[in-house]
């Protein structure tokens, strides 16, 4: 079975949110699709232990944001790599309450869908949540961020919580041939051998790549990155990242 061909589906990349007693929770999801359009119901997959999944059957709803194609990693990091019962993940981002109830994230988003949960079906890791659309709207006539696009600029895999999730190596060795495994591989990058990894997420930073995103040329050593240097993906500092 060839896994890089579950590369090939095309996702979108959401926010989804509930509340449920004061309580506020929210993940990063890419398997969010519309199965009816009478009446209008979304889909989601959330995996058992986001603290989401709990709060979402417990209340009843749950709301979905479209993010935009030029989103602030942050808001990837905070909702995507952290939890909710770690942080607040709605601090210092602009949100609304929906008719349900439910939060909605506006911040770095194009459009939002405010649902009612009608089923969720046990999948075993993840349940499958169906809800009903009360309510959406658009807020910005911009691109959609795609998982495609998140994944070839940030060269970043799958939370081991997404349904998504292939295992890093499995997928490496896959796509390298088995003739070559044994060499180093032409499309990687080194710089002197070193390359720099984010504990908290797996955000590699390549020296030779430097990071773009925010102003780091190529080049730039990681000795020589600022001292307030946080990881683009999760927000980590400096001394969650390991020498590799």
């Amino acid at each position: 079975m060839k896994l890089k061909v579950f590369h090939k589906f095309s996702y979108g990349l959401y926010i989804i949110a509930s509340e449920h007693l004061g309580k506020k929770a929210g993940y990063i999801a890419n398997t969010t699709f519309q199965v009816t359009s009478e009446p209008p119901q979304l889909a989601i997959s959330c995996h058992k232990n986001n603290q989401t999944a709990e709060v979402i059957l417990s209340s009843g709803v749950f709301s979905v944001s479209v993010l935009k194609k030029e989103v602030n990693m942050k808001i990837i990091g905070d909702f995507g790599f952290m939890s909710s019962g770690d942080i607040d993940k709605f601090a210092g981002i602009k949100s609304i309450k929906g008719q349900s109830g439910a939060p909605i994230v506006v911040d770095n988003s194009v459009a939002w869908f405010d649902c009612k949960v009608m089923k969720s079906i046990d999948l075993g890791t993840h349940y499958l949540i169906i809800g009903e659309v009360l309510d959406s709207d658009e807020i910005a006539d911009e691109d959609p961020l795609t998982y495609q696009h998140y994944r070839e600029k940030y060269k970043m895999y799958s939370p081991k919580n997404s349904p998504t999730y292939i295992e890093k190596s499995k997928l490496e060795a896959e796509l390298i041939p088995v003739s070559e495994q044994a060499d180093e591989p032409e499309h990687v990058h080194i710089f002197n051998g070193e390359s720099y990894v984010c504990v908290i997420c797996g955000y590699t930073y390549n020296p030779e790549e430097g990071d773009p995103s925010i102003g780091i040329p190529p080049g730039t050593r990681f000795e020589d990155l600022p001292e307030d240097y946080k990881c683009p993906v999760c927000n980590a500092s400096k001394e969650y990242f390991k020498k590799v």
